[in-house]
């Protein structure tokens, strides 16, 4: 679904909804989301670390959850 079409549908539901307690928590976490992404700026280093990641992604270079868990759990029984 596009981003687009997300907004339409919350529009919809948003003025659809009579519940004061949700709306105002769903006002809440947008604020907040909103601001944090204006206020919050990568340095270099973390732009590179980033990139790497997202690289090693996408060479398939990573473990899934239920691998680092068993990793884990091999590790602590030594």
């Amino acid at each position: 679904m596009k981003t687009i079409e997300i907004k339409k549908k919350l529009i919809t539901e948003i003025n659809l909804s009579k519940n004061k307690n949700l709306l105002e928590e769903f006002y809440r976490f947008l604020h907040l989301e909103n601001e944090v992404q204006d206020k919050y700026k990568l340095n270099l280093e973390q732009k590179s670390v980033v990139a790497e990641a997202r690289n090693q992604i996408e060479t398939g270079d990573y473990l899934t959850n239920e691998q680092a868990n068993q990793e884990i759990d091999e590790w602590l029984k030594k």
